[in-house]
């Protein structure tokens, strides 16, 4: 069972370890009626939540665990504009090129929308500006200049190329043989941000049940949320469960077809000297490479180095994790050998074939909102605000990105996993050679 394993998964989280989360909030019991019935905490959840409220709708969250207990609380914390390569191509490949382009603009109002959710919530959370993408040899290289050339001639988006010589000025690395760098994106402590945006929803009045699984979801109008001890009568549901929806009962099963969870995982340096930190990155950007099963790593606050990697495509946490993504993180930056690793920590993100995200309706009153594809941080907040305005009768933008066509997983239930294995490996063999 995907939860057992998520829970089997290594917890001991930095992220975790550097909040002091409130008391735990009480579970659903009894009969509750709301206008919108939200199932998930992370951060589309509470972003349509948030929105919702601000409406003027009444709005109930049900959480299986915890705010900010999936991906939204556990994942690298870089906020980033657009969708990933092979989600951007997939929308090109899809919508006519002006609403290809509106995508694109949409994800970039992501990210500034998380940055003035940071002001207006005043979310502690040690945002920083600057995200790097950097090619690993001359072929990735020239991969990554055909994209930007790209993203500058469609999106008009700002990039800064960095050639190998001038590379020193952003990172002590000899791995890498040039990049760009996207002053417009950053990084963030990721659980900070999300309990932050789960105040921010309380206190414009959701109502935030935690320990609360749904099992059953019946589809009417109006429709009924079912947990273990209540249930919520809402004219409305947003799902935002991404990968957890098919745990207890699997509530939406056209859905779970189209995304499959991918494990990813992060360790956490000791603290380092303020100057060795600085001395890695000396513009204390994020950074992540262009392979196709990538590295990605940044600076905390606190000047530890988090460095993510060892993605597990099977569902089952890799063995000797900690030192297997030591290893790599040592290839990266040499001069960190003798660092200790003070925390690791993992969990699952939801994919979709195409690597777009996943928006849409089941009938005319049950959104959902998934496939973030590792790309949600900044568009799960956006995505959220999409399905609130859709709900409130805005649905121009939402639509924009239902009108996505996405594929279920090859090999139906018992194969998909082990035929996605077999894809991955492929993948990283291409990678390394």
């Amino acid at each position: 069972m995907l939860l057992q394993k998520e829970l089997g998964v290594i917890e001991n989280s930095y992220y975790e370890a550097s909040v002091c989360r409130p008391a735990p909030l009480p579970p659903l019991f009894g009969h509750v009626q709301a206008d919108v019935c939200v199932v998930g905490a992370g951060l589309a959840g509470l972003s349509a939540a948030l929105e919702l409220a601000r409406r003027g709708y009444q709005v109930v969250v049900l959480e299986a665990q915890r705010i900010g207990w999936g991906a939204s609380g556990r994942n690298g914390g870089q906020v980033l504009a657009g969708f990933g390569s092979d989600g951007e191509q997939a929308i090109e490949r899809q919508l006519p090129r002006e609403d290809a382009q509106r995508a694109w603009d949409i994800s970039v109002l992501g990210v500034e929308l998380v940055r003035e959710r940071i002001g207006q919530y005043a979310i502690d959370c040690d945002y920083t500006p600057g995200a790097l993408s950097l090619a690993v040899s001359p072929r990735k290289l020239r991969e990554l200049e055909r994209w930007v050339r790209h993203v500058a001639d469609k999106n008009s988006y700002p990039l800064r190329w960095i050639t190998q010589r001038d590379l020193p000025q952003w990172i002590a690395s000899g791995r890498f043989v040039g990049g760009v760098a996207d002053m417009r994106s950053g990084h963030m402590h990721p659980l900070r941000y999300c309990l932050g945006l789960g105040r921010a929803a309380q206190q414009a009045g959701v109502t935030i049940y935690e320990d609360s699984p749904v099992y059953v979801l019946e589809r009417g109008a109006p429709a009924i949320v079912k947990t273990a001890q209540g249930r919520v009568t809402a004219p409305f549901v947003v799902l935002a469960g991404n990968v957890y929806l098919a745990e207890y009962g699997d509530l939406a099963p056209p859905l779970s077809k189209r995304i499959m969870p991918v494990g990813t995982y992060i360790i956490a340096t000791e603290a380092l000297p303020a100057a060795r930190a600085h001395a890695l990155l000396p513009r204390r950007s994020c950074v992540s490479d262009t392979n196709f099963v990538l590295d990605y790593f940044r600076l905390s606050a606190d000047h530890r180095l988090l460095f993510g990697a060892g993605e597990s495509y099977s569902g089952n946490t890799p063995s000797n994790l900690v030192e297997r993504i030591r290893r790599r993180m040592v290839a990266v930056f040499p001069q960190l050998d003798d660092v200790r690793i003070d925390y690791e920590w993992g969990g699952f993100v939801d994919i979709t074939v195409n690597r777009a995200p996943h928006l849409g309706r089941l009938g005319s009153n049950i959104y959902y909102l998934q496939g973030f594809s590792g790309h949600g941080l900044a568009f799960t907040g956006m995505a959220g605000l999409l399905a609130a305005q859709a709900i409130a009768g805005q649905a121009e933008r939402f639509d924009l990105f239902a009108r996505l066509k996405h594929h279920t997983f090859p090999g139906g239930a018992w194969m998909r996993t082990p035929a996605l294995v077999l894809g991955m490996l492929y993948f990283q063999l291409r990678d390394m050679l």
